[in-house]
């Protein structure tokens, strides 16, 4: 089986695919601890996986996209020393099929690079990847395939959290959709100004965004705009332009990834005196 391994700066992902399927075996969604060792992560992983009774030695790869680089090395070590094996990762060098017309394409997150070729694979271009996670990523990709652009922007929990450590007298809410736009107490006016402020940050950068591609490419299709990510759910409905939800964009990037760069990557054998 292929263990895909998406690292963000909240939350880690996990994917069990079997060989030359699409499908998933299974997933889990865990917290990112910075200052994790392997063997901490590996007792980890390896509790998650008897729950699900998977035996470890049918992961023949794996595949890990990491927007934490201190966390690197950690995973190199754990995937050698509980697995056998040597990950691939998604940094530069490797092979993506998608040319990237950025500046500097060494400066692009890795799960950006895996949403845009998870996204143009399974819908076509023109296409915008919303990804809400600890930042929220606009990744934008043309009809022919190309990565040319996006937009980064604080993440929903980040703004809250700035929000309630510089004003001492709000207290600390859930952030949700309110019944009405219009609160009538300080609870619901957060809500309402975190939660659709949100709403108008991310369709005022889609509005923007896709009146540009339309003057820039006037003769493309409208593009497709997909979301993922952990608050893609709460926020999809309300958006005037997002039109679908992808929970496993990511996980399904970093398969099409190892299929492209798939070879052995077992460790060499150890020297015997």
């Amino acid at each position: 089986m292929l263990l895909a391994i998406d690292v963000g700066n909240t939350n880690t992902v996990l994917g069990l695919y079997n060989p030359d399927s699409p499908e998933l075996v299974a997933d889990w969604r865990i917290t990112t601890h910075k200052n994790n060792t392997s063997d901490e992560y590996g007792v980890l992983f390896m509790n998650l996986f008897a729950m699900r009774q998977i035996d470890v030695s049918k992961i023949s790869a794996i595949v890990v996209s990491s927007v934490v680089p201190p966390l690197d090395t950690t995973l190199r070590r754990l995937c050698e020393r509980y697995f056998g094996l040597r990950p691939i990762f998604v940094e530069p060098g490797i092979k993506t099929g998608m040319p990237l017309l950025v500046d500097n394409p060494a400066e692009l997150g890795a799960d950006r690079i895996v949403n845009g070729v998870a996204a143009f694979a399974r819908y076509g271009g023109p296409i915008i990847v919303v990804d809400f996670g600890t930042a929220t990523t606009f990744d934008v990709i043309s009809a022919h395939g190309e990565y040319i652009g996006g937009v980064i922007a604080p993440g929903l929990g980040i703004s809250a959290d700035a929000l309630f450590s510089r004003a001492a007298k709000l207290a600390r809410v859930d952030i949700k959709r309110p019944a009405r736009v219009i609160g009538t107490n300080t609870i619901a006016h957060l809500q309402s100004g975190l939660f659709y402020g949100y709403i108008g940050l991310v369709d005022g950068i889609l509005e923007r965004m896709l009146a540009e591609l339309h003057d820039s490419h006037p003769n493309d299709p409208a593009p497709k705009v997909i979301a993922t990510g952990g608050l893609a759910h709460m926020l999809h409905d309300d958006s005037k332009y997002i039109t679908a939800i992808d929970d496993m964009l990511t996980l399904d990037g970093l398969r099409l990834l190892y299929e492209r760069n798939r070879n052995p990557r077992r460790p060499a054998p150890t020297a015997t005196a």
